[in-house]
């Protein structure tokens, strides 16, 4: 069980986002907590990256989300987002110095890059493997590679909520394993909430804490052995889930329907 101290935490209840008569999401609800990482799940069309749009406040819905931040009730949370990828074409004249200054400094980038603005930059993409890159296109990067730079603009400044949506695209294992032991070592660091949004049943199982099956509801809900132990797992992926490779052989005794199946 993870020991979180409850203080600072995201709570969504009976969580419903239309669009005209179409229904997204229904009746969602979840609790993280400060300290804690959660994997949402899902197969495409579920409604997780509308999830995190929610949690942002780009979508109207019904029901209720509340913020606690150090004890007290929030309207306005620190929310640090990462998308599935930043679209930019290869090549782009932006630098990886110039994308992390527009999140550490208020001087324009276009005025040009002091010093001082540099050594910052520096710092930053230390904490997350990718000083190296510092004087790269952004365009240029590979997709493990933008997503860290990515990830050290949305720690900057360190927010109550880390939101990252399919990490997983476009990156390789090496790249992807990186990319989440960091994460696992921010909120350890940090003590933030973190919801990971992904296709990545096998990758994100030694990571998370807490797995979330959601198709458009809340299907199944616990630790990752739990979710993937359920017979929910199978019958919302279907044949698509056997296309996933590396997947932990619970889940596979559980498609084969062994002791375990329902």
């Amino acid at each position: 069980m993870l020991n979180t101290c409850e203080h600072c935490c995201t709570r969504v209840e009976d969580l419903t986002v239309k669009l005209g008569s179409n229904v997204i999401l229904s009746r969602v609800n979840l609790h993280v907590n400060c300290g804690e990482v959660v994997g949402v799940v899902g197969p495409n069309g579920a409604g997780k990256t509308t999830l995190l749009r929610t949690l942002m406040g780009e979508m109207p819905y019904q029901g209720r989300i509340s913020f606690r931040v150090g004890g007290n009730l929030s309207q306005t949370p620190k929310i640090g987002y990462v998308s599935q990828k930043l679209h930019l074409e290869k090549g782009a004249p932006v630098s990886v110095a110039d994308l992390v200054a527009s999140a550490v400094t208020r001087r324009p980038v276009w005025a040009g890059i002091d010093g001082s603005t540099v050594g910052r930059v520096k710092e930053v993409l230390s904490l997350f493997s990718a000083e190296h890159l510092v004087k790269r296109k952004v365009g240029d990067l590979s997709g493990g590679e933008l997503q860290r730079v990515l990830l050290a603009i949305a720690m900057t400044p360190t927010p109550d909520l880390l939101l990252l949506d399919e990490p997983a695209s476009g990156v390789d294992a090496k790249g992807l394993a990186l990319f989440y032991r960091i994460v696992r070592g921010l909120r350890q660091k940090h003590d933030i909430s973190v919801v990971l949004v992904t296709h990545d049943l096998a990758g994100i199982y030694s990571y998370v804490d807490r797995m979330v099956l959601l198709n458009r509801g809340v299907i199944a809900e616990g630790t990752p052995q739990e979710v993937l132990a359920d017979g929910k797992l199978v019958e919302v992926f279907g044949a698509a889930l056997w296309n996933i490779s590396c997947l932990p052989d619970i889940v596979k005794d559980k498609g084969k329907g062994g002791d375990n199946a329902d």
